[in-house]
Parts: structure tokens; C-alpha cells; sequence
């Protein structure tokens, strides 16, 4: 930050929002700005992002240092979080650019604890909850049950899958998404433990990190949870035999790799889809490529030019994983994005139109294989990691984590047989 900007920051604050393309984990993740999105500072997160080796950069966010995070109420008793620069932390100043095109001004407050709860009410004629999976290969049904208005709160957040209808406007733009379900939950849930801890405690640390989704019109987000095991050296017996029996339960244990959250666009309808952790921890082999072939599927077509730059930087992370000596990555995910718009945001560019995108032949293939899409796949959630470095830990692990490798392998194998069977 500029001085001046530091100086209005200091004053005013940034207004924190819920970060709507958040699709799994717990942690609350808010919008500091455009380009930017915070979390709770977890130390063992903090540590690894600024310990970070140089060859697995390329494959995390960026870090950008450290803010200061208090809850407030503003006159109306509307609960509020807001960030203030720490001057503390060298790393902050030193990393943070200049976020005066970036941050949100406390001037600019919005009321995200009872707007967004209220909104997505309102808004419930949007949803609908279809049990099926929709663009299966065996099931071509597109049945869509819509729910009543006076759908309850509760019951949208518990749906394992929900259907969003996105409004266009009367102009051309593309239509933004408001809020998700899970977002809003993991917002909610924040602030209901901040509010209980408010007479003890007002000011809570987050991390600055890279908003991977800010170049997305209709991002399209799948988080995967990876490993065979996902319980830290330092979990508790009963925390460890829980998370044990929920890899048992799920993909984890098979194939290294399980569904955490998911939200694509179907242009065909308009709508995005959203898939919750609860959904992914139940799905089977079968059931888990299926998801995969959803989410590359646009709703007319399945994405074929996105499965080999996919393929690509999985094969890159695989191999710095094998090179990562005594590193293991327990309950961290690995999000795959890309942007389900056919007019892509701030790149020159020209995007093909949908009607093309509608052609089957090996000549649009190639074309579209030939156009680079933006497609990013990056490691996240560090929460649990563990390496030699990290000189408090008890355990010292050697060699490569076998168990996220095992994952990837898999993954790979799984996206090559979606890219040889496009044809389906």
C-alpha cells in the first residue's frame, strides 16, 4: 500500500465480504477486495506460505501478507468485519501491492449479516434440488423441481446439491452469482463464534492471499480434498479416528482423492450447480467420475479443451511433489477453475460463441484445443502440513507424501479416460 492509502485504510478499514466461490473447506474465506481474498491466520498456514520452496509456488496462491481483522456493529446492530493494515508484520508491507484499485472502503459498508441470509431467501425461487445427476451419460433427464418461496434458510444450506437459475439483465452482461450456499454458511458460522467471543476478543489476524476465481465472469470451481490420510501428527485420538473412518468411507481410501465442493455453470439452462463435501464423501468410484465429467461438462458439450492443460499441470505438480522432500500436505485440497462464460473477463482475447461451442466435429476440437484456455489448478489449505523445517513438530516424515501423490496419479488417470472417451 501506498502511504496515502495506508493512511485511509488505517482510517476507514476494508469492509470484508463473504467470498461467493468459496465451494468447500470450513474456514470462513472473505473478499478483501477484487484480486484479493483473507482467511483466519492459522500458524501452520502462515508458516508453510512464507517457507514456501521456490518450485511450488507456481502451484499455491500468492501470498500477501497479513491484516488485522475486528468485528464491529454498526448503529443498526449489522454485524461487520473489517481489516486494518498491521504494521507489525514486515511481510505484510513488504508483500501487500497497492490495493487502492482493490479494497473496499468501510464508507462503502454493506450489511453482509442479515443481507445475505435475507437475500438468498428472496432469492429461493432460483434454487431447486434435483436428486439426479443431471447430463449423466445414463440419464438424460433435466427435470428440475423448483422450491417453494418460504424455503427456510436452514434447508437450502443442508441440500448436498443445489441448482442456482442465474438472472441476465436486460443488457448483455453475463450475470454475476450473489451468493452460494456454502459460502454463506461458513460466513454465518464465523461470525456467530466471533460474536460469543466479542467480550474477550476483538482483533484476529487473517492471511492475505491471491483471489484465484478474479478473472472468471461464471467461475467454475472444484475443490478436491487429496491423500490417503487427512488427520495431522498433532490430531487428537478422537479427531484422528473420525477423519480415519471418513477416508474409509469415501474415495479417499481407494483412490487418494474425494469431492469437497463443486460449482459449474450449465449454460444450456442458465444455472449453476453447486455440490457440497457432504455429497462428495459418499460417491463411490462410479459416482466420483461421473462428478468429474460434470464439471468439465458445459451443460451442451463436454469441455474437451480443458482436460490437457489440465492433465499438464497436474503432471508438473506431480513431479515437484516427488522432488518435495519430508513435506505432507494432510487435509490440504487441490481446486481445479476455469471460467464457465463464453466471453472471458479482462483478456482481450475473443471467446468463442455458444453456438459454436454446440458442434461436435474434430475441427471446432481443435480450434478450441488451439485457443490456451484459462484453466488453473493449485494446491490449498495448508492448515496441516508438515515438513522438517517446521522444527516444533514432533514427527519428522521422510520421502515424497505418497498418499497426495497416489491421489494425483489417479486424477490423472481419471481425466485421461474423461479426454480418450470425449466422444461419449
Amino acid at each position: 500500500m501506498s502511504p496515502a492509502v495506508e493512511a485511509q485504510a488505517q482510517e476507514k478499514g476494508v469492509m470484508l465480504e463473504p467470498f461467493v466461490h468459496q465451494v468447500g473447506g470450513h474456514s470462513c474465506v472473505l473478499r478483501f477486495g477484487e484480486q484479493t481474498i483473507c482467511k483466519p491466520l492459522i500458524p501452520r498456514e502462515h508458516q508453510f506460505y512464507k517457507s514456501l520452496p521456490a518450485a511450488m509456488r507456481k502451484f499455491t496462491p500468492q501470498y500477501r501478507g497479513v491484516v488485522s481483522v475486528s468485528f464491529e456493529e454498526d448503529e443498526e446492530g449489522n454485524l461487520c468485519l473489517i481489516a486494518y493494515p498491521l504494521h507489525s508484520d514486515p511481510a505484510a508491507d513488504l508483500e501487500n501491492k497497492d490495493h487502492s484499485t482493490d479494497c473496499e472502503p468501510k464508507s462503502k459498508m454493506l450489511k453482509w449479516g442479515k443481507m445475505m441470509a435475507s437475500s438468498l431467501l428472496v432469492d429461493s425461487e432460483n434454487y431447486s434440488k434435483d436428486g439426479r445427476m443431471r447430463h449423466s451419460r445414463k440419464d438424460k433427464d433435466k427435470s428440475v423441481h423448483m422450491l417453494p418461496e418460504d424455503m427456510e434458510l436452514e434447508w437450502l444450506q443442508q441440500a448436498e446439491v443445489l441448482y442456482y437459475r442465474l438472472e441476465h439483465s436486460h443488457s448483455n452482461a453475463v450475470p454475476q452469482l450473489k451468493h452460494n450456499p456454502w459460502s454463506l454458511k461458513c460466513h454465518q458460522q464465523h461470525l456467530q463464534r466471533m460474536k460469543e467471543n466479542a467480550k474477550h476478543r476483538n482483533q484476529y489476524k487473517f492471511i492475505l492471499l491471491e483471489n484465484l476465481t478474479w478473472q472468471h465472469t461464471v467461475p467454475c470451481v472444484l475443490d478436491l480434498k487429496m491423500g490417503t490420510r487427512q488427520h495431522g501428527d498433532d490430531a487428537s485420538e478422537e479427531k484422528k479416528a473420525v477423519q480415519i473412518r471418513k477416508c474409509q468411507q469415501s474415495t479417499s481410501s481407494s483412490i487418494g482423492v474425494r469431492l469437497c465442493g463443486m460449482q459449474v455453470y450449465q449454460s444450456d439452462t442458465g444455472q449453476l450447480m453447486f455440490m457440497n463435501k457432504y455429497h462428495g464423501r459418499k460417491l463411490t468410484l462410479p459416482g466420483f467420475k461421473e462428478a468429474l465429467f460434470q464439471f468439465f461438462h458445459s451443460g451442451r458439450r463436454l469441455r474437451r479443451e480443458l482436460l490437457s492443460p489440465v492433465l499438464s499441470r497436474l503432471r508438473d505438480m506431480q513431479a515437484a511433489l516427488e522432488a518435495c522432500e519430508s513435506y505432507r500436505f494432510y487435509s490440504s485440497s487441490l481446486l481445479i477453475i476455469y471460467d464457465g462464460s463464453p466471453h472471458r473477463k479482462h483478456t482481450p482475447e475473443p471467446e468463442m460463441e455458444e453456438e459454436e461451442e454446440e458442434e461436435e466435429d474434430g475441427e471446432v476440437a481443435g480450434a478450441l484445443d488451439s485457443r490456451s484456455p484459462v484453466v488453473d489448478v493449485k494446491m490449498i489449505d495448508f492448515a496441516h502440513t508438515t515438513c522438517r523445517h517446521y522444527r516444533e513438530d514432533s514427527v519428522v516424515h521422510e520421502g515424497q507424501d505418497s498418499g497426495y501423490i497416489f491421489g494425483l496419479q489417479n486424477l490423472i488417470t481419471i481425466i485421461s479416460e474423461l479426454e480418450n472417451h470425449s466422444t461419449d
